[in-house]
């Protein structure tokens, strides 16, 4: 899932490439120490192969749409702090400020009476205070993230109790918007073909004008053959699912949501100059300071984005469970988040990684929840997996900068 660049392969450097070329150029990668999302996707092959010949109903239609939307709010979560690890840095407080924000929203909802919208722009607007506190303490007293967000964990744990009050546990009405939208809308089938056909000639059409600006530029390019080849399988691939989704209730407008900011933080990371600062400063930040880039205008905005995508979050889990209580961004919620991005194959080491490693990371982590509670298995063993998971990607990961290092791609 990197998008950090590497010197180009042999293969790469004979400008317009083959089919062959690029295969090639793939294999030099993969011994490289680069193998970029492969090894998620092969874990994910295996756990759901593993998890359906167990229990038939694990790929079932009506099974996968409850996956999706499981994923949506702590995937949402865990792509802010695919942003923080990028830079090198960590917070601990996200799951405290999920909660805090639907202990916002339900009290403001439903015993202040503020109009929904209100209460949802109040809980987002608390987590973007949050995260200007912790990179204003940062950038100005040097104070490591690890104790900031340690220390707001706690914190803001206590602002959560205190707002929700001696209930403890505030229903949000059913017929309201936000439960509405996290339970029961979902997308028109038709519109979900039309989504899939959009995807695919997005994806053909941005990577023909990429190819042909590498061209101009002298630069070896993806030959068109292997780009049509490529969006062709892509729209089979998206049709197919969005076919076997509508089997069932289809796609849900929460999961559409996730993956549109997915899309749109992939955007920018990939393609802004505010993105490639942030690869630039978890990279090296010394380097990245040398080289002109406002490294403290970096870390304020992204602690802000993570905090208020984790508030988000929090949002979505409330519409979800249509209540906010005091577990609420509790249990597990921080370290499920975490290690979503990691296992994802964002590294913990910083400068490396994507936004989309919250889309397969989560996925990952919530198959493996959804099969162990389809095989009525405790949920101590889930952490179990869960965590030999984590190590794993952290292994792969170590070992690919090694590996990298040692064919002076590091």
């Amino acid at each position: 899932m990197s998008t950090t660049s590497t010197p180009a392969t042999p293969a790469e450097a004979q400008g317009n490439r083959s089919i062959g070329d690029a295969w090639a150029a793939f294999r030099a990668r993969t011994r490289g120490g680069d193998l970029g999302a492969l090894p998620v996707i092969v874990g994910l092959a295996i756990i759901w192969t593993v998890f359906q010949v167990l229990n038939p109903t694990f790929l079932s239609a009506p099974n996968l749409v409850n996956l999706a939307l499981q994923c949506a709010a702590i995937g949402t979560i865990a792509l802010g702090v695919v942003l923080v690890l990028l830079l090198g840095q960590i917070d601990l407080s996200i799951g405290s400020i999920a909660g805090l924000a639907a202990a916002i929203l339900a009290v403001g909802f439903t015993q202040l009476s503020w109009p929904l919208p209100v209460a949802i722009l109040a809980g987002l607007a608390v987590g973007a205070l949050l995260g200007g506190l912790y990179a204003f303490l940062f950038t100005r007293f040097g104070v490591p993230t690890f104790v900031i967000t340690l220390a707001g964990l706690l914190g803001v744990l206590g602002i959560q109790l205190w707002v929700l009050g001696k209930l403890g546990s505030i229903n949000l009405p059913f017929d309201s918007w936000i439960v509405q939208f996290a339970q029961q809308m979902f997308l028109p089938a038709w519109l979900s073909y039309v989504l899939v056909g959009v995807a695919g000639a997005s994806y053909i059409g941005s990577r023909m004008l990429s190819a042909r600006r590498r061209e101009a530029a002298g630069l070896s390019s993806t030959s068109a053959t292997e780009i049509i080849i490529r969006g062709v399988l892509l729209v089979a691939a998206l049709g197919f699912a969005a076919w076997y989704l509508h089997t069932s209730r289809g796609i849900g407008l929460m999961f559409l949501l996730f993956v549109v900011l997915v899309i749109v933080m992939d955007y920018v990371l990939r393609r802004t100059r505010f993105g490639r600062s942030i690869y630039a400063v978890g990279g090296n930040v010394e380097a990245a300071r040398r080289a002109g880039i406002r490294v403290n205008r970096v870390y304020i905005s992204v602690f802000i984005t993570a905090t208020t995508l984790a508030a988000l979050g929090g949002l979505l889990a409330a519409g979800r469970l249509a209540a906010a209580n005091q577990s609420s961004g509790g249990g597990d919620t921080n370290l499920t988040a975490i290690a979503a991005a990691v296992i994802g194959g964002t590294s913990l080491f910083g400068g490396r990684g994507s936004a989309w490693s919250a889309l397969v990371g989560i996925v990952v982590i919530q198959s493996i929840a959804s099969g162990l509670t389809l095989l009525s298995l405790d949920s101590s063993v889930r952490y179990m997996i869960t965590g030999a998971v984590l190590l794993l990607a952290v292994i792969i990961d170590s070992l690919s900068r090694r590996s990298r290092a040692l064919h002076g791609r590091a």
